[in-house]
């Protein structure tokens, strides 16, 4: 399969007419009857953004102006030496050539000549042979590019076989005898129908057994994570989570668990029969969900939480697996090494749900803050699992995600029996998409292309959070919004670790008295505070701009961010982030202020919006805030949520047992006002933030009914604001919307 990677040329006389400009245009010409394609320009540019180009290009041929060059024009060389180590910051395999008319090696730098594939004397051999010199190193690096199973996969999809197996639109054919079949296959394109294949084509192995270019694609990737094992997983990281448990954790076995995670470790507790022990989180009146403290990871605390439950028949049993979420929604980071020195051998396995933190490995910045990296020491006895969703921080597609595993010092993972687990929950039809999205995701982190990546994804998160405070300071005592985090943003040492941890009793983060180097906030994660609310909880008596006003400003505006909170909304700088995207975010924030400022009239500003609820068509933006804000400040929204999350979730059933009631309907419909003191027999999971409240098996207390009321009473008045709350149930009874739970029968 051919793919467009041309060779880059730069020479301030490549369209003069001289001499010089001659030769380098015949050269060009001459690679291109290779059938390479050349791209031709007179400067650098800027440094750093044309170096980026590397990843377009198959080499780089570097003109110098001969006796110009060093003894009258000492600044080129100086821009020659730094645009190669812009090159080899991110690439330290592509071919770079120097090429003049009578120069040497002697007068060049040794940091230039050991960067250098070739040096070409413009008149010593023809063009020709020149050429054809470059286009074999260049092939020879386009050939090294693609991870094993990547390239069988672009290989078999190029080689025309006919093929007999699935999926049944046989390679894009099907769609073709359709006209809508005919969009969906212009929309797509042939390779990508092409690639869909069925798990009965040999020779790109098999992902449910690990063999073939699967194999030494997963190989390839936990030497580049690091790790000692690595599985791809084409269901999303909530079915990662479900392997890590279902292959450590039977029916009955105590398990220990961030009471913040994700839904999908909520599912294997109830999958597997499990008892769950929870580790309850800080929180502070922003919402934003705060680390365990430090104290709740004692072995002696949670000894003592076993022996508080009525559940557990054997006290002592040790605990087969304990999930943290290792970065929180918000970017909160634990150090793993104290964990493992508080928990190894006392705890079966150790598993880091690390949906959002795959870059960490890759810089120093992150060092112990992420659970298997380089020169890591290993635990004694407990087993390291990290699964991560490469699609969310890296660039695979979505539900690419993979599974990391650390050998103990006596305790090694037993692959087949893990891989029974695997099995359990892997589709039998994996997209091979997927799987290459997997294989290529760890080949774009190999050295230093990984460094230079998140390299750059921290700089652009601390030049916005720099402009979005550079905003501020220039209005002066007008509002803006603030970005949750240090309150230091200055130039010097932001860009070190210290500057990012989370220290006790800090105004900024409001989660009290935490321990010394135990929580880093991660600085790609920003989470933007809209004015009206303070960490304390205290409403704002004149200024309150809720977020979901912002966010749906915002979304009609072509900017669409991660999640929306009460007086807070999130974003966060991937690899794929560019300085173009988050500049356009601050320019639509100025916006979003001259209008709410002006009080625009809302069809004006929210046109669609306005057409979908037309009651808010003639309501100002400042207005219609207004009354949100008043509405929120009326029930302490802040306080009741926060309240809500730290109250106490008594446990009444296992939760498997809880569950299971639904199988046999063995459930009834409660409506809320009689929800107090029933026993949910399912997850309750309001968005904001998308973690569970209630798991089945607790009993519903009266901050959770009294929240649920608020939500009922908002979502009647301000239609189209409604929040979300997954479990809640609506009916409509004699025209009026009624919401239910479904719970445990009383006995």
């Amino acid at each position: 399969m051919k793919f467009k990677f041309p060779i880059i040329i730069i020479d301030e006389d490549y369209r003069a007419e001289n001499s010089s400009g001659l030769g380098i245009r015949v050269l060009a010409e001459s690679i291109e009857k290779e059938d390479f394609e050349v791209i031709g320009v007179t400067s650098y540019v800027d440094l750093s953004s044309f170096a980026q180009q590397q990843s377009r290009a198959s080499a780089f041929i570097l003109a110098i102006d001969d006796e110009e060059f060093i003894e009258e024009n000492p600044k080129a060389l100086e821009s020659l030496s730094k645009f190669v180590e812009e090159i080899r910051y991110r690439n330290d395999e592509i071919p770079i050539f120097l090429h003049g008319e009578t120069r040497t090696s002697r007068h060049i730098p040794n940091k230039i000549l050991k960067e250098l594939n070739g040096f070409i004397h413009m008149y010593e051999d023809t063009p020709e042979f020149v050429a054809k010199y470059i286009v074999r190193e260049a092939k020879t690096y386009l050939e090294s590019l693609a991870p094993p199973f990547f390239r069988a996969l672009t290989h078999y999809a190029s080689d025309g076989s006919y093929s007999w197996h699935c999926p049944g639109h046989s390679g894009g054919v099907a769609f073709l005898k359709s006209p809508v079949g005919q969009m969906f296959h212009q929309f797509f394109g042939e390779n990508m129908l092409r690639a869909d294949v069925c798990n009965a084509v040999e020779e790109l192995g098999q992902l449910l057994d690990h063999t073939g270019p699967v194999e030494a694609s997963e190989k390839n990737a936990a030497r580049i994570y690091k790790a000692d094992h690595c599985y791809f997983v084409t269901n999303g990281t909530s079915t990662s989570n479900k392997m890590v448990w279902n292959s450590t954790v039977a029916p009955g076995d105590i398990v220990v668990v961030d009471r913040n995670c994700h839904k999908s470790v909520l599912h294997a507790i109830i999958m597997t029969g499990a008892i769950p022990i929870f580790l309850m989180p800080t929180r502070n009146h922003f919402g934003i969900i705060g680390p365990i403290p430090k104290k709740e990871f004692s072995w002696d605390r949670i000894k003592e939480k076993i022996n508080n439950n009525p559940f557990i028949e054997d006290k002592d049993a040790k605990p087969r697996v304990l999930t943290i979420t290792q970065s929180t929604y918000d970017g909160i980071l634990y150090n793993v090494e104290e964990i493992k020195e508080m928990l190894d051998g006392k705890i079966g396995a150790l598993h880091f749900d690390e949906a959002w933190l795959p870059h960490a490995s890759f810089h120093d910045f992150y060092g112990d803050y992420h659970a298997i990296g380089a020169d890591r020491p290993r635990c004694s006895e407990s087993l390291i699992f990290s699964t991560q969703s490469t699609h969310k921080m890296l660039a695979g597609l979505s539900q690419a995600s993979q599974i990391l595993v650390q050998d103990a010092v006596n305790n090694k993972l037993d692959k087949e029996l893990f891989n029974e687990s695997y099995l359990m929950h892997s589709s039998t039809s994996p997209q091979y998409s997927i799987i290459a999205s997997c294989d290529v995701a760890a080949a774009m982190m190999e050295e230093p292309g990984g460094n230079a990546l998140v390299e750059e994804s921290i700089m652009e998160a601390l030049n916005f959070r720099r402009a979005m405070r550079k905003v501020d300071q220039e209005w002066g005592d007008g509002w803006w919004f603030q970005v949750w985090g240090p309150d230091d943003l200055s130039e010097e040492g932001i860009e070190e670790r210290a500057a990012w941890m989370l220290n006790k009793n800090e105004k900024w983060h409001g989660f009290g008295n935490l321990a010394p180097n135990f929580n880093m906030l991660d600085p790609i994660k920003a989470t933007i505070i809209t004015p009206g609310l303070n960490v304390d909880g205290e409403f704002d008596e004149k200024l309150g701009i809720p977020a979901m006003i912002v966010t749906k400003y915002l979304a009609e505006h072509g900017v669409i961010v991660e999640k929306t909170g009460l007086y807070s909304f999130f974003i966060m700088f991937t690899i794929g982030i560019t300085k173009g995207r988050w500049n356009t975010l601050v320019a639509a924030l100025q916006q979003f202020k001259d209008d709410y400022d002006k009080n625009q009239p809302i069809w004006k500003v929210l046109p669609e919006f306005s057409q979908k609820f037309p009651i808010y068509e003639s309501v100002g933006l400042k207005d219609l805030s207004d009354k949100i804000h008043e509405i929120f400040t009326q029930n302490d929204i802040a306080r009741l949520t926060t309240e809500m999350y730290l109250s106490d979730m008594v446990p009444a059933m296992k939760p498997a047992n809880a569950f299971a009631k639904m199988a046999h309907k063995e459930i009834q419909r409660v409506p809320i006002d009689d929800l107090e003191g029933r026993i949910t027999a399912v997850l309750l999971t309001p968005y904001p933030p998308g973690i569970p409240l209630l798991i089945p098996g607790e009993r519903f207390n009266k901050i959770i009914v009294d929240y649920l009321k608020f939500a009922r009473t908002f979502n009647e008045k301000f239609p189209g604001f409604e929040t979300d709350n997954h479990g809640l149930i609506k009916n409509y009874i004699d025209g009026k919307l009624t919401y239910y739970v479904d719970c445990v029968l009383d006995d």
